[in-house]
């Protein structure tokens, strides 16, 4: 399945994502936003987006478990037919 028909689910409210995945993501979207950074991007430029993609990547993981929890509702989840 897609990521977009996933996000719809939890938009729709058919999946409900964790605390803790919706917590990491708020996080990850205010410190990539927020001036506040444990390495600035301006004293080291290359090193100063370690400390962004590696909150991204564990945001990524985190919201990867969840899609393949709700793959897998979605496959033991009875089919019904209107006929």
């Amino acid at each position: 399945m897609s990521w977009w028909k996933f996000f719809q689910a939890v938009r729709r409210g058919e999946h409900k994502l964790g605390p803790m995945t919706w917590f990491m993501t708020a996080a990850s979207l205010i410190y990539t936003i927020s001036p506040i950074d444990l390495i600035p991007e301006l004293i080291l430029p290359v090193v100063g987006y370690a400390d962004d993609i590696g909150l991204w990547s564990l945001t990524f993981m985190m919201l990867s478990r969840e899609k393949e929890a709700w793959e897998a509702s979605i496959a033991s989840s009875p089919r019904v037919v209107d006929v």
